[in-house]
């Protein structure tokens, strides 16, 4: 329970950041960035760390390498949201 609150909170930080490094905060909406940020984190936290041998952030890893990897995981899965919704990445 306690990593599933950890990915809100931290996914909905990470998928703010990400849409302002997507330029999308003005685009869509700010829950659907942040939605979208928890998704991308969530799904890179447990595809991609394993990969890099780092725990994750729902695992209490707060380091930059696992922040990183979710931050990467939204900034994709917007980019992908991004040209679903608008055809083309902006």
């Amino acid at each position: 329970m306690t990593a599933f609150l950890v990915y809100l909170v931290v996914g909905g930080i990470i998928g703010w950041i990400a849409s302002i490094v997507m330029h999308t905060n003005g685009q869509q909406g700010v829950l659907l960035n942040i939605v979208v940020g928890i998704v991308g984190a969530f799904i890179a936290g447990y595809v991609l760390t394993p990969l890099f041998g780092i725990s994750t952030i729902g695992q209490g890893n707060y380091g930059l390498p696992a922040i990183l990897v979710s931050l990467f995981g939204a900034i994709i899965l917007l980019a992908v949201v991004n040209m679903l919704r608008r055809g083309t990445v902006r």
